[in-house]
């Protein structure tokens, strides 16, 4: 790859992740602020994991088949800079789900597009990809740094700020290199499109209870994304956003590299397993802790989320690598992501709020209560993953880490 090309899909990356990182984390503290219910919150989460669910069919049917990728990247992002800026406006529940909810299904196919783009530009992607997509985390928490630092979470500005952001991504992309169509001129296929076609692996016990304990485990991850900036804002931690965004992000890109060695010492199911139980720890870090003198274990439930996510999701990511037949493997990581980040993390949003509100009496939130039961819930799907899950041959371990984050 030419070094121009590497650097215009590293700032695409940096700046594609930037425009999430800006306002994802704080929303609920600025809805909130502005007297929004955890109820009101949660639905309006919701609205990311509907659009990550109808995602796949813009990019099969649109980048795939109709439109350079590029392109459909730049609409998409200027698109959503407009409804991005219209979203911090609105001061009503239901105007705020709707125009998110639009804005939410403009940005989330840019994810697996910019992919697309990246990929297109590649000799070997298992060796190029995973430096440019580092950039994306990289952004990510850059964003985090900046908002917290600009003490501005409570207010509308990250979302502005992401509408900008979204803009200038928007203008950017049509300058990226042409990406045309790969599957122009085949038919449509939406069962192929939203992964359905793997739907047979579930015969397979050990698939079948992996991708349902994905499911389940996405519900109490809704909780951490939806409402951790809120609480611990509303303990008085300063500069909660820089904190969560280089905790958190930055100890996934540090377990990230180090997983190969954990593969080979502990295997997948014991893998999964730990991260399950960082899940459990991490929520009783949130439950008991407090930000004076146990401060320390609201600090480690931050740097939990690089094992939680790395050792559950990633390591899932390369068991279905493993277990599907290459016919279906693509559909495979399709119907993976369509059970987490769409209908996993949707339920997850909507039990969330509603678990908020239950637990708030006269407008003080019992935080105790609220985390104790996602971390409940997680050691229930740890028990039944332990006890159903069978790992059934050893992995190569290198080319599947290599495969897993290209």
């Amino acid at each position: 790859m030419q070094t121009n090309t590497r650097i215009q899909l590293s700032v695409m990356m940096f700046l594609q992740f930037f425009v999430w990182g800006t306002w994802y984390v704080t929303l609920g503290t600025y809805l909130g602020n502005i007297g929004f219910k955890g109820t009101e919150i949660g639905d309006i989460y919701s609205t990311v994991s509907l659009a990550a669910i109808i995602a796949p069919l813009f990019v099969g049917i649109l980048a795939d088949r109709f439109f350079p990728a590029q392109r459909v990247l730049g609409f998409m992002h200027l698109m959503g800079g407009v409804l991005l800026y219209f979203t911090s406006t609105m001061k009503s529940p239901s105007e705020v789900y709707w125009m998110l909810l639009l804005y939410s299904m403009c940005y989330m196919p840019t994810l697996a597009i910019a992919n697309t783009i990246a990929f297109f530009q590649m000799d070997s992607p298992e060796k190029e990809f995973p430096a440019i997509r580092v950039l994306g985390t990289i952004g990510w928490i850059v964003a985090g740094i900046v908002i917290g630092l600009m003490k501005i979470e409570p207010t509308a500005l990250p979302l502005q700020i992401g509408a900008g952001i979204s803009l200038l991504l928007g203008i950017y992309s049509f300058t990226l290199p042409n990406t045309p169509p790969k599957a122009k001129g085949e038919a449509i296929n939406i069962g192929k499109i939203l992964g359905l076609d793997a739907l047979k692996l579930m015969k397979d016990r050990s698939f079948a209870v992996l991708v349902i304990s994905s499911l389940l485990i996405s519900i109490p991850l809704s909780f951490y994304y939806n409402f951790t900036n809120p609480f611990l804002n509303e303990s008085g931690m300063e500069y909660t956003a820089t904190k969560m965004a280089i905790g958190g992000q930055g100890t996934e890109i540090v377990f990230l590299l180090l997983m190969p060695f954990f593969f080979r010492r502990f295997g997948i199911k014991w893998m999964i397993m730990i991260g399950m139980m960082c899940w459990i720890a991490r929520y009783l870090m949130f439950a008991y802790g407090n930000n004076q003198e146990l401060v320390f274990m609201f600090y480690i439930g931050i740097l939990l989320h690089g094992l939680c996510y790395d050792f559950f999701f990633v390591t899932g990511q390369i068991y279905v690598d493993k277990a599907a037949p290459s016919s279906v493997r693509a559909s495979a990581q399709g119907l993976i992501t369509l059970v987490t980040y769409g209908l996993g993390m949707y339920i997850g949003s909507i039990i969330s709020g509603r678990v908020v509100d239950y637990f708030t009496v006269a407008q003080v939130k019992e935080w105790t209560n609220i985390w104790l039961f996602p971390a409940v819930l997680a050691g229930v799907v740890l028990f039944i993953f332990t006890i159903a899950f069978r790992e059934k041959a050893t992995i190569r371990y290198e080319r599947k880490m290599e495969t897993t984050t290209a």
